[in-house]
């Protein structure tokens, strides 16, 4: 049963932390300016509980814990690193991290572990039913609320990509096979009569008693073939007798024999060759969502997290959108979606976007101009030709690069221009004319504006710090987008903690001198429709700021 906590913690005469403290104790723990006491009023008290009730039976069970503490715990997880274990130490013991939750009494309970894994469950479960990210709508709510009141300008913003391996095992082809069969094994009910033959079910046996690398090590190239073939016949007899209400397994392995086999006309089951095989296909059966990519020789199995904030100077910057796609999904993809989250967190139209050549395409190009948006790209992607294209007043000046040589030119009747060569013809389209002169403008771009895409590669590596070797802790598609969800929450924090400490600098507010509350804070309320959230659409949020001074 879904039940919003108190506003605010009534503090106990006899059990309140503060009174416990003295001297520079309780003036660190009173800081208005400190992580613990920003987080409670920049992030915890900003999320709306209402946002969280479709996790919970609205008739039966107990009234559920704070959410708001909840997902202040998950913050705190991502922000510092720590494990759950470390997580729940911290804040049984740790006295900022209790006030950063809204604990200001020493026997304020805490939510059990217990409640704490079976939030995290609901969020994923309630996602992946509904396609309803919440862990996002909290992320959209609460910076839209900093952006308010710390007045982000967001006139500019810039974007970058990093892929993220997830946390499973390199394994190869056979290795794949192997291991998901023998994962389809174990999870058979043995006490229901046998549908497959002695001899098969002795070979499932086999597979399921060793672990794919060790059939690898012990095999010759040869010998490895033979078992894919051997596997591929077995999965073929275990997909025909078994349907997918059998075993939570079958639609991995019907999956993988799809994209690994085929049926030829002779009814037989042969391999496919690896040309075939595409970076979408299965990587693990433990994560089914990841894919593979290489990306300048980095190559991943995982997913491609895209970070879009806003590059305003002399103004507090935000990071404003998280995406989180998988390894193979291009970056021109992102940039849309990431522009239409970034407006509606700041009220308006970026004017102007800030990214590398992998953001470039012709559909982004087109999308700027309808939108009114001055896109700055630093770059594009492909090699640099080696003629020089210049159209002017219906005429191409072709000159070759590596001689000098300005070379004749012909349109032809298809609409592209020719330029003979000592190989034949050199045919050039209009494509390549607008490359061409996007190419110079990119090289002719003031350094001012090139540069100012370059620091979000540090909020990337602010995303990706406590991630060993770019892997994550984490499996799954969702559970990937909630890391990154919470840990750029964290981000933003820690920004907003330097404004703030300049501001009081500036102002000669240091120390004593600091107000209780900061007089640069507003406090932002959020109603939420919650018939618009039952429809599965992302809520509409009521603004309703009311400026509060000590």
């Amino acid at each position: 049963m879904f039940k919003r906590s108190k506003d605010g913690t009534q503090q106990d005469m006899f059990s309140s932390i503060p009174s416990m403290l003295t001297g520079s104790s309780y003036e660190q723990y009173r800081d208005s300016s400190a992580w613990h006491n920003l987080f409670r009023i920049q992030m915890v008290e900003r999320v709306d509980e209402l946002i969280f009730k479709p996790l919970y039976d609205e008739t039966m069970g107990a009234p559920n814990s704070s959410a708001r503490v909840l997902v202040g715990m998950l913050a705190l997880k991502e922000g510092f690193g720590w494990s759950d274990n470390e997580l729940f130490e911290q804040c049984r013991f740790n006295l900022l991290v209790r006030s950063a939750l809204g604990l200001f009494n020493i026997n304020d309970s805490l939510p059990a572990q217990s409640t704490y894994y079976l939030f995290r469950k609901r969020i994923h479960d309630y996602q992946k039913k509904n396609n309803v990210d919440i862990i996002e709508l909290a992320f959209q709510q609460i910076t839209m609320g900093q952006a308010l009141d710390y007045q982000v300008s967001g006139r500019s913003i810039r974007m970058d990509s990093k892929l993220i391996g997830s946390n499973i095992a390199w394994c190869s082809r056979y290795e794949l096979i192997h291991d998901t069969l023998g994962l389809f094994y174990r999870e058979m009910d043995k006490t229901s009569p046998p549908r497959l033959s002695r001899d098969d079910l002795t070979l499932l046996t086999e597979v399921s008693s060793t672990t794919g690398n060790k059939v690898v090590y012990r095999s010759t190239r040869e010998e490895i073939q033979n078992h894919l073939t051997r596997l591929g016949i077995l999965c073929y007899k275990v997909l025909s007798v078994y349907e997918e209400k059998d075993n939570k397994y079958y639609s991995t392995l019907k999956r993988l024999f799809d994209e690994h086999f085929r049926i030829e006309e002779n009814g037989k089951v042969a391999l496919k060759p690896k040309e075939d095989i595409s970076s979408g296909t299965l990587q693990s059966a433990f994560d089914t969502d990841c894919s593979y990519r290489d990306k300048d020789g980095l190559k991943v199995k995982g997913y491609s997290v895209n970070v879009t904030e806003t590059c305003d100077e002399g103004s507090l910057n935000l990071i404003t959108d998280i995406q989180v796609a998988k390894a193979n999904k291009p970056d021109t993809e992102f940039m849309k979606p990431a522009v239409e989250q970034s407006t509606m967190v700041l009220g308006h139209n970026p004017e102007n976007i800030h990214a590398d050549g992998a953001y470039q395409s012709p559909s982004n190009v087109d999308y700027c101009r309808q939108e009114n948006i001055d896109h700055y790209f630093t770059g594009l992607q492909g090699a640099t030709g080696r003629y020089d294209l210049e159209l002017c007043d219906e005429q191409l000046t072709v000159t070759d690069t590596h001689t000098g040589e300005v070379i004749p030119t012909r349109k032809c009747k298809s609409g592209k221009w020719a330029i003979k060569t000592e190989n034949g013809y050199r045919y050039f389209s209009k494509q390549e004319i607008d490359t061409c002169r996007l190419r110079k403008e990119i090289h002719q771009m003031p350094i001012e504006k090139s540069i100012k895409r370059n620091n979000v590669e540090a909020t990337i590596f602010q995303l990706s710090y406590h991630t060993r070797n770019n892997k994550t802790r984490y499996r799954g598609l969702i559970q990937h987008k909630m890391w990154a969800l919470l840990r750029c929450i964290w981000i933003n924090l820690r920004r907003i903690m330097g404004y703030v400490e300049q501001i009081c600098q500036r102002t000669g507010l240091s120390g004593q001198n600091r107000p209780k509350k900061s007089v640069f804070l507003k406090k932002t309320i959020w109603k939420t429709d919650l018939d618009q959230f039952s429809t599965c659409v992302k809520p509409f949020f009521e603004i309703h700021t009311i400026c509060t001074y000590n």
